[in-house]
């Protein structure tokens, strides 16, 4: 499970690749540390079908069946299993989303501690996308904040490559590295942008860091 990535670029270099019309999510800082349910930014398709710019948080509405007895709803992060009536309703092109980063983490065990594990595609930390969904949704994220309407995101993963296949061998997230990529997940039918879901070349991603919850570097 990807629940740790970091976003160094900044917005014009999100709306240079992505190719976003406008830019709706304020004033951007690095984000060197995103976890789940905190806001971050994503690219959208706008209801005049101009691609935008906007925050939202990290983190789906979570299938009822496990929420049953419980009083928060924080959201799943990852999908997996896009064959479930519970993610189907999100695959079109209006809930569609490119999630901009610049590495991912999942965890290790080293001597016994838990220990991130930072993937780039190389040291300078090049922008990428994750192909992500997103939807407007109310409900309680965290019992002090009460009933909330926000929007909300996550992003697909499917079976690991052997670099991240090493360190987390169940799934790493579905990334999309191109413009022509980036096309298909917003415009194509579910038939075509399906065979995104696909895990990236060996050659394509790198260990970068280890052992810290940030990842800095914005070189």
């Amino acid at each position: 499970m990807c629940n740790l990535y970091s976003l160094t670029k900044g917005q014009a270099a999100i709306i240079a690749l992505s190719r976003a019309m406008r830019d709706q999510s304020g004033n951007l800082p690095p984000l060197p540390g995103i976890f789940p349910d905190y806001p971050a930014p994503i690219v959208r398709n706008g209801s005049d079908g101009d691609r935008e710019l906007v925050m939202a948080r990290w983190g789906m509405p979570t299938p009822p069946k496990f929420l049953e007895g419980k009083k928060t709803d924080s959201g799943v992060t990852n999908i997996r299993n896009v064959k479930s009536p519970h993610w189907r309703r999100w695959l079109g092109v209006e809930s569609r989303c490119l999630v901009p980063f610049t590495s991912f983490s999942e965890y290790d065990t080293i001597d016994g501690k838990k220990v991130p594990v930072w993937f780039a595609a190389d040291e300078s930390r090049p922008l990428m996308m994750f192909a992500g969904i997103w939807t407007n949704w109310t409900s309680i994220r965290k019992v002090k904040e009460g009933e909330v309407n926000t929007d909300l995101y996550g992003f697909l993963t499917c079976e690991p490559n052997a670099v991240v296949g090493a360190v987390h061998p169940k799934a790493m997230p579905v990334i999309l590295t191109t413009p022509e990529e980036m096309d298909v997940w917003l415009r194509a039918d579910w038939a075509e942008a399906s065979s995104l879901q696909r895990a990236l070349p060996n050659d394509a991603l790198q260990i970068v860091a280890k052992g810290e919850r940030k990842d800095e570097v914005t070189s």
